[in-house]
C-alpha cells in the first residue's frame, strides 16, 4: 500500500503531467487496481488551506473537490488515529515543524505505508531511513 502526499494527490486528481515527469505514475496506477491507495486525512485540510490562500483552485467548489478527490477509484483516507497525532508529535530523527507534512509522515510510519513524495524534506528524512518512500523518484 502507498499514501500519497499532498502535491501528489492534487497532481493525481488534476492529471497534472508533473505526476508522469515524477516517475511515480506508473506506481500509483497499479496501486490504484488493486485498490491500496491511502491519502492522510490531514491532506484534505491542507488542500482546503492551499485553496483558501489561493494557492489552489478548482473548478468547482472546495469541498465537492474533496468529496470526489477522497473518493476516487482504489483510494482510501487513512483517518488521524491518537497513536498517528503521538507520531506526529514524536518522531524519530531531525524532521521540520510543519504540522501536515509531521502528520503525513506519522500516518505512513504508523500505517506501514510506502509515501509517494517529491517534497525534498520528506526524501532527506527517507534517506535517513525514518519513513519509507515508494520508490525512487525522478528530479524534478
Amino acid at each position: 500500500m502507498i499514501l500519497l502526499d499532498t502535491h501528489i494527490w492534487v497532481w493525481l486528481i488534476a492529471g497534472s503531467d508533473k505526476l508522469r515527469k515524477s516517475g511515480l505514475l506508473g506506481e500509483i496506477l497499479t496501486h490504484a487496481k488493486s485498490s491500496t491507495i491511502r491519502i492522510a486525512a490531514i491532506s484534505m485540510w491542507e488542500v482546503a488551506m492551499l485553496e483558501a490562500k489561493k494557492r489552489l483552485s478548482f473548478s468547482e467548489s472546495t469541498q465537492q473537490w474533496l468529496e470526489h478527490a477522497s473518493a476516487a477509484p482504489g483510494l482510501a483516507v487513512e483517518p488521524i488515529t491518537p497513536k498517528i497525532a503521538f507520531e506526529s508529535a514524536n518522531l524519530p530523527g531531525i524532521f521540520h515543524g510543519d504540522p501536515a507534512d509531521r502528520l503525513i509522515v506519522a500516518t505512513a510510519r504508523v500505517s506501514n505505508l510506502s509515501l509517494c513524495t517529491v517534497d525534498e524534506n520528506i526524501l532527506r528524512y527517507a534517506a535517513a531511513g525514518h519513513v519509507k518512500i515508494a520508490r525512487e523518484i525522478k528530479k524534478r
